[in-house]
């Protein structure tokens, strides 16, 4: 990389000015080098002059001075310019960045990846959404994001598993069956209501009308009163699990829409099994002395660990809160499957449930610090000036499959990658949808179909890259491309 070379440079430079008297004898610090964000200051920076301006005893510029007659030639490099208050600026040659069309194009597809993660394997999870409803565009923001950062680290040389926490336990399922069941029972004619707190899409409708459809009567269960009254209560628990099912499969093929695919999907019940990652993690902590009773409820210790307050564990009712269902999961992750390092990203909502997490990892023998969680802000959805509401429970929904089936899979995700995962977003379907100036994803699409074109009618003349004129690529275009070319194999050296 002409990165190491640079800094090599100056490395030498600094070696041949101490041994010509020019600088003092010092122990010298690593080079640093820096890009610019602006082409005058050229294409790589060192501060080496103002990191070492005390222990040679001499101002920064002058430092500078006494380091550039060393700076030995180099063809990559036409010049280097010495700048306030004690800079190395160094520019490229534009012939020299030219010719590296030909290494890009060797190199093709395997451009910019390296060996940084080899040996390492690394798991992903992503998205994650309660499968009680579709996904919609908030989730599809995660889906572009997680998707996106495996590539780069596959690219990087990680060993990269996509997962899938299906949240299939707990109370918001059995609000999910007693939902299903009230409309399965509608649809044989009886009047009942839904739930209260329950979900009152219209998807609901959908998927008890396919089971109705395959299965018949096979889930009716018959009233428990003379007058019509709502029986969710008394629904066959098979029925909820043929509608986490469909469910499951449905939020397969929409995320399949953008373009994700997971390696694994991990049904939180499987943490439950007998002698499973639950039981395992909570005897862990009883074992060390981390977990209390207290007000009837089990509580995990982790002030013992710095943390503000202890988190609990299991209700006073006997259930698993969520947080012991994550604490079993991340066992599950560390220390039974063994991953080097596991990234999650969540919703910029749960950003106090980090810490805790991070802690109950290494409580039960894993790496806290191994754990990254990557926190995304929220959608807002837009056409034009109007908010589209996102709630399951709301059930004016707008599914991640109906932003995908208006805009299209390109633009969806470009529109979700383009702002920082830390910065809140406002997905604008009227704007994404545009095939005009206004819209950024069209000047993308409009470049690669010229491009296309080009190559296309170059095949159909004969013409190819092999015998090409490189040094004729010096429009500032041209030079400006390759420079973000460079920059793509840039990558540090140390490996988490």
């Amino acid at each position: 990389m002409i990165r190491d070379e640079i800094q090599a440079l100056v490395t030498h430079a600094l070696e041949a000015a101490q041994a010509a008297g020019a600088l003092p004898d010092f122990a010298a610090p690593d080079i640093q080098l820096e890009h610019p964000a602006r082409i005058e200051h050229g294409d790589y920076s060192a501060n080496l002059p103002l990191r070492i301006q005390g222990l040679a005893r001499m101002k920064a510029i002058e430092v500078a001075e006494a380091l550039r007659p060393y700076v030995a030639a180099h063809p990559a490099v036409a010049e280097v310019r010495i700048a306030p208050p004690g800079f190395l600026n160094f520019y490229l040659d534009p012939h020299w960045l030219a010719a590296q069309t030909e290494t890009i194009i060797e190199a093709g597809t395997a451009y910019a990846s390296n060996n940084l993660g080899a040996g390492h394997h690394l798991q992903l999870e992503y998205v994650s959404a309660n499968p009680t409803g579709p996904v919609h565009v908030g989730n599809g923001r995660g889906a572009a994001i997680g998707s996106t950062l495996a590539l780069v680290l596959r690219a990087a040389g990680y060993d990269v598993e996509q997962e899938y926490y299906i949240n299939d336990a707990g109370t918001q399922i059995a609000v999910f069956t007693r939902t299903l069941y009230a409309r399965y029972q509608q649809l044989f004619g009886r009047e009942v209501a839904i739930p209260e707190n329950g979900y009152p899409g219209e998807y609901m409708v959908d998927i008890a009308r396919s089971i109705k459809d395959e299965y018949g009567d096979r889930f009716l269960r018959p009233p428990s009163g003379v007058e019509p009254n709502q029986t969710a209560e008394e629904a066959d628990p098979a029925l909820g699990d043929e509608g986490i099912r469909r469910m499951v499969d449905q939020i397969r093929e929409d995320l399949a829409l953008l373009r994700v695919e997971y390696d694994r999907w991990y049904s939180e019940r499987s943490l439950y099994e007998t002698s499973g990652p639950y039981e395992r993690a909570m005897q862990i902590l009883r074992n060390n002395g981390q977990v209390v009773e207290r007000e009837g409820a089990t509580w995990f210790a982790s002030s013992q660990l710095g943390e503000s307050k202890d988190n609990v564990l299991i209700r006073s009712d006997g259930q698993p809160t969520y947080f012991a269902s994550d604490v079993a999961y991340h066992y599950d992750k560390f220390v039974q499957r063994d991953f080097d390092r596991v990234i999650d990203i969540w919703g910029a909502d749960h950003q106090g449930h980090v810490s805790r997490v991070k802690a109950a990892v290494t409580a039960v023998g894993g790496n806290g610090d191994a754990l990254d969680v990557l926190l995304y802000q929220l959608v807002t959805l837009k056409r034009g000036d109007v908010v589209v509401p996102l709630s399951k429970r709301a059930g004016e929904i707008v599914t991640l499959r109906d932003v995908v089936a208006e805009v299209g899979t390109d633009a969806a995700r470009f529109f979700f990658l383009t702002p920082s995962a830390g910065s809140t977003m406002e997905f604008d379907l009227e704007l994404a949808a545009k095939q005009s100036d206004e819209n950024p994803v069209y000047y993308v699409q409009y470049a690669h179909a010229r491009i296309a074109s080009v190559l296309a009618r170059a095949v159909e003349q004969g013409a190819s890259s092999a015998g090409a004129n490189l040094s004729l690529l010096t429009h500032e275009a041209e030079q400006t491309l390759l420079r973000r070319l460079l920059l793509l194999p840039k990558s540090s050296r140390r490996s988490r």
